[in-house]
């Protein structure tokens, strides 16, 4: 049995580590992390249930569409063993095309609502997320929407994703929030800088954390950034652009011997940080192996002493460049 936590405190619990499900399928014309390969993305779901990882985490935004469905045709006649995270916010139109626009108005939230619904097979959604926040609406309408949801059964926790403080505490005013989930890892800090942890942790919210590999940077597979594919969204990221790719390889290095030296693969050394922290990580994978060595990473402890040498390797302040193109970076509520 996979260890069991408690995400926020409204009564959520999920295993430690979940399962991202992005890039099983791709997005328009982009590739998320490679090729999708839904055989091979089945499996893994199924894999992943049989190891006690059942918490899954997807969206409307991923296909459009296609990644509910997907789920949906893994999980059939089996909903009651899974904990579904699914999101909303990124507008789809009736012809299941991105129309550009963030929406949270209260019609939106409900439509979008029924839609993964339907998508996913199932008549309740476990944790239901706003991924992003609309500025056009405040997010008082956007939450009081979602909470009906809950009072009508179709929802049973909710949670926002990438938002500040303030933003946390009006919609938490609203109605209690399970979780907030933001970028988080190694090399993305910023929420704790910015003190947006400190904010979930007096109120009791649970933080899942998204890209806790760095976007993959942490696993290695880039020796530099012409490796990347040329469809594949990553070639967009500063991070793994230019002089700043070779900047944070020579922080990998001084990663990689501690993983090394500690007998772990760098991955599994950087989820094991993130559980350290009290966190839950969702790496995302569409492969049974990297599953497989995920999971194994919740039996991984940390002493203070490893923590502290980790956070000495990439400080707080560390510059590892920007974690999404400027168009991502506007939509990002910190």
């Amino acid at each position: 049995m996979l260890k069991q936590v408690k995400l926020g405190s409204q009564g959520l619990v999920v295993p430690a580590i979940g399962l991202g499900c992005m890039g099983m399928t791709g997005m328009g014309e982009m590739d998320i992390y490679g090729k999708p390969d839904e055989k091979e993305a089945i499996r893994t779901l199924h894999r992943s249930l049989e190891l006690g990882g059942n918490f899954l985490d997807t969206a409307d935004l991923y296909g459009p569409l296609k990644n509910e469905r997907l789920i949906a045709k893994a999980i059939q006649g089996g909903r009651d063993k899974w904990i579904i995270a699914t999101k909303f916010g990124f507008e789809v139109n009736d012809q299941e095309q991105l129309t550009g626009a963030v929406n949270g108005k209260k019609a939106y939230v409900k439509l979008a609502a029924e839609r993964s619904l339907k998508n996913l097979d199932t008549d309740y959604i476990d944790l239901y997320y706003l991924h992003r926040l609309d500025t056009n609406t405040p997010v008082e309408e956007t939450v009081a929407a979602m909470g009906e949801l809950v009072k009508e059964g179709k929802v049973r926790y909710i949670g926002l994703s990438e938002v500040a403080s303030a933003t946390i505490r009006k919609a938490h005013a609203v109605h209690p929030l399970t979780a907030v989930q933001s970028e988080y890892s190694l090399f993305e800090r910023e929420i704790e800088r910015l003190g947006i942890l400190d904010t979930l942790e007096e109120l009791g919210i649970g933080l899942v954390a998204y890209s806790p590999l760095g976007r993959g940077f942490i696993s290695g597979d880039f020796k530099k950034p012409e490796d990347i594919p040329e469809t594949d969204f990553r070639r967009h990221i500063p991070r793994f652009q230019g002089e700043q790719f070779y900047k944070n390889i020579a922080l990998l290095r001084q990663i990689e011997a501690m993983a090394a030296e500690k007998q772990v693969t760098t991955s599994q050394l950087a989820l094991a940080w993130v559980m350290a922290k009290g966190h839950v990580p969702i790496p995302g994978t569409k492969r049974v192996k990297y599953l497989e060595q995920n999971i194994a990473a919740v039996n991984i402890r940390l002493n203070s002493e490893e923590l502290a040498l980790l956070e000495s390797i990439i400080p707080i302040t560390a510059e590892t460049g920007a974690r999404m193109n400027e168009s991502g970076m506007q939509q990002v509520n910190l």
